[in-house]
């Protein structure tokens, strides 16, 4: 017990609550005596409470519907049931209901105390046991994703840092990496979880339809505009509004956007006054986005808007201490979703997920996983496919082998041909979407032209 721990002491009888405060005195715990069960139940659900101790029968509410409000409202909070009554029924109903414990009238004060004291110590177990359950899961999953490796540390740690603080994030990394959970995170971190997070695919809109999105539009802004529309921006007020590809937008769009990131007002397509908004801005981006800044490709005024702080999400190759983590998490999560009996890979299938590149990365991981449960008629799987060359180690790389990029564009083209040309199939097996796999493919035209 602590000082802090509260009791609710709730009987129309004012003598029996005068009683208890006298005899309660000398215990380490605060005691509200309270003749209305109505406002006892509603300081409890302001303010909490370690335990509540009520009368049976009262006038207006009873003990037992005093009981109940407090389980509807989802509360674990200890509750001893006083009967005047030696009815057995009484007591088992009020245990039925939740009821942790119950005395029967004429009590002794005492007796009283000493359950009081039991319940405070199942309430500060129970507690220590959420904290090392907590503990325990804090130590390989945090804000939703899974790892231990010193590169997902970094980035929980500034998750944790900016969570409550209102300042706009880009987040960098490859395909599949995982940018929009850390999006996700800051947002359910902080004190505005309860606000809408809103995402924005900026790589799937042409120009007109993210305007409209993002904006909103007035009633005969454009054929079709039959009703005014509110945008994305002004829906996600308040809370936070997740950029995903930001710089896949057109110039245009970037300046329209920087107008909004600054002023935190928005103004519908074809409307003539501001709507105040209040959003975080979390934009991601695939791409080299300082690059593309220094190449006169993005605005340096709306990246340097949104660039207060910069988290860099790992590829899965430099994280390879996670594979069997997350291995196993899936393996659990797809073998429950399949009614599958699976356990894990065998070892030397580790060992060769341990030793591939995953270009496609967690979500290439998780897709193959999912595969492979779903088939699976053992507990252990074992790989039958050619996942790739293995990861290449620091001390052996060779100044001449192609770089990072033009080996993903080597292995797209691989899995197209496996395919058949097959878009929708490659990008489920790369574990990217259709409109990803279209931007590689894009660029790897782009690449073959200037090197001919």
């Amino acid at each position: 017990m602590t000082d802090k721990s509260r009791i609710i002491f709730v009987d129309d009888d004012p003598k029996a609550g005068e009683l208890f405060a006298r005899f309660s005195h000398k215990y380490p715990f605060e005691s509200l005596i309270y003749q209305d069960p109505e406002a006892a139940l509603q300081n409890v659900l302001d303010d909490g409470a370690e335990l509540i101790i009520t009368d049976l029968n009262m006038p207006g509410m009873t003990g037992m519907q005093l009981l109940q409000g407090v389980r509807e409202h989802g509360l674990e909070i200890p509750v001893i049931i006083i009967t005047g009554y030696s009815s057995v029924d009484n007591a088992i109903e009020a245990l039925r209901l939740g009821a942790s414990d119950f005395i029967k009238k004429p009590y002794d004060m005492e007796e009283l105390l000493l359950q009081v004291e039991r319940n405070l110590e199942h309430v500060r177990l129970r507690e220590e046991n959420r904290l090392l359950k907590r503990q325990l899961m804090d130590e390989q999953l945090r804000f939703g994703m899974i790892g231990e490796s010193a590169a997902i540390k970094k980035v929980f740690s500034i998750i944790d840092k900016i969570s409550d603080i209102r300042c706009s994030v880009i987040i960098e990394g490859e395909s599949g990496t995982g940018k929009e959970l850390v999006a996700r995170a800051i947002h359910q971190q902080s004190q505005f979880a309860e606000e809408p997070f809103i995402v924005i695919d900026c790589g799937a809109l042409t120009d007109t339809l993210l305007e409209s999105e993002l904006f909103g539009h007035e009633k005969g802004a454009f054929t079709g505009a039959d009703k005014v529309k509110q945008g994305l921006l002004e829906a996600a007020s308040g809370g936070t509004v997740f950029l995903d590809e930001i710089c896949n937008i057109s110039e245009a769009m970037q300046t329209k956007l920087l107008r909004v990131v600054q002023e935190q007002q928005v103004t519908r397509v074809g409307g003539i006054r501001p709507n105040d908004i209040d959003v975080r801005f979390i934009a991601a981006t695939n791409r080299n986005i300082e690059a593309m800044v220094e190449a006169g490709e993005f605005r340096h005024d709306l990246y340097h808007r949104l660039n207060v702080v910069k988290i860099t999400v790992p590829p899965l190759r430099a994280r390879k201490d996670d594979i069997p983590l997350l291995a196993d998490a899936f393996i659990k999560q797809f073998a429950e979703q399949f009614h599958r009996d699976v356990e894990a890979f065998d070892s030397a299938s580790m060992t060769r997920l341990l030793d591939y590149a995953w270009p496609g990365n967690v979500r290439e991981l998780r897709n193959l996983i999912e595969r492979y449960v779903a088939l699976a008629d053992a507990p252990l799987i074992t790989l039958d496919e050619e996942l790739g060359s293995p990861m290449a180690q620091p001390d052996t790389i060779d100044s001449d082998l192609p770089d990072l990029s033009t080996l993903e564009q080597r292995y797209i083209h691989k899995l197209l041909a496996h395919f058949n040309d097959n878009r929708e199939q490659t990008a489920q097996a790369l574990g990217i979407n259709k409109s990803t796999l279209w931007r590689k493919l894009q660029q790897s035209s782009k690449d073959d032209a200037n090197s001919g």
